[in-house]
């Protein structure tokens, strides 16, 4: 059994793939749901997993109407409109998302920012409609955006906003929050093994997989072809991907990506692709957004001092670099 894990980056359909004749060992099923399909696969000797599916994905729903910045009435836009004129109360396990958030943007050294709606729409990237702003826009969106302008009181869970227009867009980090949520419920009720992924681009992994499996195997593909870098064999972990192949305009004869450099506001390609296997799936995400903005240097440095992220990078000259991860858990594709 193989899985094949692809840097959609959230607007294409889910692509995990299973290539091996071992389907009749799984359950799956689906739903759309943040703009993507989130896709649930459960051993046959999962009990209920019907019921257990549908309240995951039912609990996906209910998270997608509390994050999307493209709901008005989200808890998340009513914080990007509220919070520059008052403190605003946010929901416990939000506030904790949002402080963690701040947390890899300062481990990072604000290659991953929250804070950077005012940046999205000026490159015109909330309506995908990509455009290259005037400097002066630019300029303006810089000084409204950063998670340096937000304020968090831990005692009372408030947030203040310190820039007017400041806004914060979680689709960086939202979909691997909300597998993370859903594993968790999962592993209340006694869950041991569970697959669950959106966009074929962020996955968590509960248990091993099936018996007699180190790991579920997770093939991560090449973001320019169906070539494989290499097979991850995750367990009771997240992985996640990030690359610009599939959002991008062009510009004087360049590509350009929709993943932002927060600490310039310039779309940025310092690798073709980043992936990174970590505790959950909402740093997963936040970690390879990071890394394929970093490069390779920072990101070994990165690595040298988190034992626990393990990364999988695609250098513009095509090499593949292999960070923390043992053979046991990663090994090349060799076909």
């Amino acid at each position: 059994m193989m899985f094949s894990f692809d840097s959609f980056e959230n607007e294409l359909p889910f692509d995990l793939r299973v290539t091996e004749p071992d389907t009749n060992q799984l359950l799956c099923y689906s739903r759309r749901a943040m703009a993507t399909t989130f896709e649930f696969l459960f051993p046959l000797n999962v009990p209920n997993s019907f019921l257990l599916a549908n309240e995951g994905l039912n609990l996906i729903d209910e998270l997608e109407e509390q994050l999307s910045v493209y709901r008005e009435t989200s808890e998340i836009s009513l914080l990007n409109q509220r919070a520059f004129q008052e403190r605003v109360v946010v929901e416990g396990n939000l506030f904790d998302l949002l402080v963690r958030c701040a947390e890899w943007t300062r481990e990072t050294e604000g290659a991953f920012d929250i804070a950077i709606g005012a940046l999205i729409k000026s490159w015109g990237f909330y309506r995908r409609a990509g455009r290259v702003p005037t400097i002066e826009e630019r300029v303006e969106a810089l000084q409204k955006s950063g998670i340096r302008n937000v304020l968090f009181d831990y005692q009372t869970r408030e947030v203040k906003y310190l820039r007017q227009g400041l806004e914060i867009n979680l689709g960086a980090v939202g979909k691997g929050y909300a597998l993370d949520c859903v594993a968790k419920h999962y592993q209340k009720h006694g869950i041991s093994s569970a697959f669950l992924q959106c966009g074929g681009s962020s996955a968590v992994a509960i248990g091993k997989g099936l018996p007699n499996q180190k790991g579920w195997p997770i093939r991560i593909r090449h973001p320019r072809g169906k070539k494989a870098l290499g097979i991850v064999s995750l367990s009771d972990a997240g992985i996640g991907t990030s690359a610009a192949t599939y959002q991008y305009f062009e510009y004087n004869g360049k590509k350009l990506g929709h993943l932002i450099d927060p600490r310039t506001g310039w779309p940025n390609e310092a690798l073709l692709q980043a992936s990174v296997i970590a505790p959950t799936a909402s740093e997963a995400d936040a970690l390879s957004t990071a890394f394929f903005l970093m490069g390779e240097n920072a990101v070994r440095r990165y690595c040298e001092t988190r034992p626990e992220i393990g990364a999988v990078l695609l250098t513009h000259q095509q090499q593949t670099i292999v960070l923390n991860l043992s053979p046991e858990v990663f090994s090349l594709e060799t076909d």
